[in-house]
């Protein structure tokens, strides 16, 4: 079977299991011929199990208006408001701390970005989720500041 041509290529983020055709999910893919209703109620499906969770998500749409699309695991900055239990990060994060997680967290939240980020190992991963939680205002147990 010959592989059908790609109209476009774009990326939304949408709560999992809960998005809904409207703004600014429903124009985004309207205005790449994308059917709302009918990539709602996939996408919802799929990703249920996330239950409100932001998630990034790579819509391909076909010159025919059909269309796939490959979920992504949530943002690293919402894995790090969630295993901080903060709403948001700091204004000035060099100088108001919003939170704190532990080693532990930050690994677990590195092993679930691993096929996403560019890190050979796992250590890179940690290194990667750390500057992102420090730009954040949120502090590491058991890593000294440098």
């Amino acid at each position: 079977m010959a592989k059908k041509p790609i109209a476009s290529q774009f990326k939304i983020q949408a709560p999992g299991g809960s998005a809904t055709p409207a703004p600014p999910i429903g124009p985004a893919l309207g205005a790449h011929g994308v059917n709302p209703g009918q990539f709602i109620q996939q996408f919802n499906e799929r990703t249920r199990p996330l239950n409100g969770k932001v998630v990034g998500c790579i819509i391909t749409v076909y010159a025919d208006r059909s269309f796939d699309f490959e979920v992504k695991s949530p943002p690293a900055a919402v894995l790090i408001k969630d295993a901080a239990g903060i709403e948001k990060g700091s204004g000035v994060p060099n100088k108001e701390k919003v939170g704190t997680i532990t080693q532990q967290q930050l690994e677990d939240i590195a092993k679930e970005k691993m096929k996403e980020l560019p890190s050979h190992t796992l250590e890179a991963a940690m290194a990667t989720i750390a500057g992102t939680a420090r730009s954040m205002g949120v502090t590491i147990k058991g890593m000294e500041e440098a």
